[in-house]
């Protein structure tokens, strides 16, 4: 494995979320990744951010390890799960809470539901 997707390796394992976006959960820098940063911040998931706007070679590294082309890139407990369009249906379908709770991640189902109910 490359520097950069053992560093990718190393988050996904250490961390039970992970975003791979553009920005900070705080300060995203697209769209894309502030719709999933939204969600994820209004369902209060804990997670870690990586902002790949501040290093080229993971910028291009996440989308080499996950064979995927695009960021932002959402993963649970060490795996992929998807992109932005991926989580938006996950999120209005129901699966998004249900992949977290099997996983012992926590959230707010109240929440969850509220962002269902203004999109049903």
């Amino acid at each position: 494995m490359t520097d950069t997707a053992t560093q990718i390796k190393e988050t996904i394992t250490a961390n039970d979320v992970v975003l791979f976006m553009k920005g900070t959960k705080s300060m995203p820098q697209c769209g894309f990744s502030s719709r999933v940063a939204g969600v994820l911040n209004y369902m209060e998931v804990e997670y870690a951010d990586v902002n790949v706007l501040a290093d080229e070679a993971l910028r291009q590294g996440i989308k080499d390890f996950s064979d995927w082309p695009t960021v932002p890139q959402l993963y649970v407990k060490g795996e992929f799960v998807g992109g932005c369009d991926i989580i938006t249906e996950m999120m209005l379908s129901g699966e998004l809470d249900t992949l977290l709770a099997e996983n012992d991640v926590k959230f707010d189902q109240d929440a969850a539901d509220k962002i269902r109910e203004a999109n049903g």
